[in-house]
């Protein structure tokens, strides 16, 4: 577990250095530690490094008495990605996390590229709400609002199918220090973006949850119109985390966004798009066996389905993933049927989503095409774990 001194306050990070081009810091929200990104980190290394941390008084990371503001964490990210030698980074911000990152942005515009706000806005909530808030927890405890908070954190459907999570994250929320907490309410209390939003130029994206009361899907969508956002997305059935939720969908967010590139030719952000989902090596491969007889057809390929159809935004590479191999299991295309379920390692798309999909084969095309089709995929998984 690396910690790193600054100013006699210890902060908590993970540097999950892949050797990649490009990195994505992760900023998280209130009360809550860098263990919300189990789940989803994982499919986003496969593409970016990650640097994650503990804010002030949060998980791990120590704080002091005294007032902090929003900029006093964003300067805490800068501290990290200059001891880390990060020059210029992706940033995904949840809840105060977004503030950060419109702290960030707007103060050090030239140190991150695309920007993703998740469940957040240039201004959260009111004075008298926060001030509430702080006085129920001063005076009570963090437990004492832990279950109301619980209902913001995550959907009704999301509790009640998984108690033993649910149970888990009000630890973790319980955990926190009363001090660090409470900064980090006041900060969001007196914190407003509205004022700075011109100076923020980067691509930016949005991202909500549906069931989330807190930061609503139209609070989610006036920042993003306020901001001139490129994108907004808002998942189905998500309280305030979606990361806890459904971090296979915001991961397939994430990397579309974050790599796509509308200065590119077609071909060039089909090659793209097609090395993403398929990864280099098999790429490589093709392209190394191509000839003058089929030169045409896979640039032809390239073009027209990894650069007009997979790179289109509207779905997520995840969502395309299913879609394809739920189309080339009815028809019986084994081969491709193997290669893009190999290719779910890059789109996110998840052992039980490919189960889903399968079902539905097996409803609406046949049982024959889905048992071949569960004996391919099965033969796949298995090598993987193996």
């Amino acid at each position: 577990m690396p910690f790193i001194d600054r100013n006699n306050i210890v902060l908590h990070y993970q540097w999950l250095d892949q050797k990649r081009d490009k990195t994505v810091v992760l900023i998280n929200s209130l009360g809550t530690s860098l263990m919300i990104w189990e789940k989803l980190v994982p499919l986003v290394t496969t593409v970016y490094n990650v640097l994650l941390f503990d804010k002030r008084g949060h998980g791990l990371s120590s704080t002091q008495e005294g007032p902090l503001s929003i900029d006093d964490y964003a300067d805490d990210v800068i501290y990290l990605m200059d001891y880390l030698s990060i020059k210029k980074a992706n940033v995904l911000g949840l809840s105060i996390g977004g503030l950060i990152t419109y702290s960030l942005a707007s103060r050090y515009p030239d140190r991150f590229e695309k920007l993703i706000f998740s469940n957040t806005g240039a201004k959260i909530g009111t004075k008298e709400a926060w001030n509430e808030r702080i006085q129920a927890i001063e005076e009570n405890g963090i437990a004492f609002l832990s279950a109301a908070i619980m209902e913001r954190w995550l959907s009704a459907h999301f509790r009640e199918q998984h108690p033993a999570e649910t149970a888990g994250y009000a630890n973790l929320l319980e955990r926190n220090t009363t001090l660090g907490y409470v900064q980090a309410c006041a900060a969001i209390r007196d914190a407003d973006f509205n004022p700075v939003l011109e100076k923020i130029k980067h691509p930016t994206m949005f991202i909500g949850g549906s069931e989330d009361a807190g930061t609503s899907p139209e609070f989610v969508k006036e920042n993003a119109r306020k901001l001139g956002a490129e994108r907004v997305a808002i998942i189905a059935g998500v309280g305030h985390l979606p990361c806890l939720e459904q971090p296979a969908e915001v991961a397939s967010l994430m990397l579309d966004f974050y790599q796509d590139d509308t200065t590119l030719s077609l071909y060039e952000q089909g090659m793209k798009t097609r090395r993403a989902v398929l990864g280099d090596e098999h790429v490589d491969r093709a392209e190394a066996n191509k000839t003058d007889f089929d030169e045409a057809f896979q640039t032809y390929i390239t073009n027209s389905a990894w650069g007009a159809i997979w790179s289109r935004p509207h779905l997520t590479k995840r969502e395309r993933s299913m879609i394809t191999i739920a189309l080339l299991a009815t028809l019986g295309h084994e081969e491709e049927l193997a290669m893009h379920i190999r290719a779910t390692q890059n789109t996110g798309a998840t052992v039980e989503d490919i189960k889903e999909v399968l079902l539905h084969v097996g409803v609406y095309a046949g049982v024959p095409v889905t048992n071949q089709a569960m004996k391919i995929a099965k033969s796949i998984y298995h090598n993987d774990q193996t």
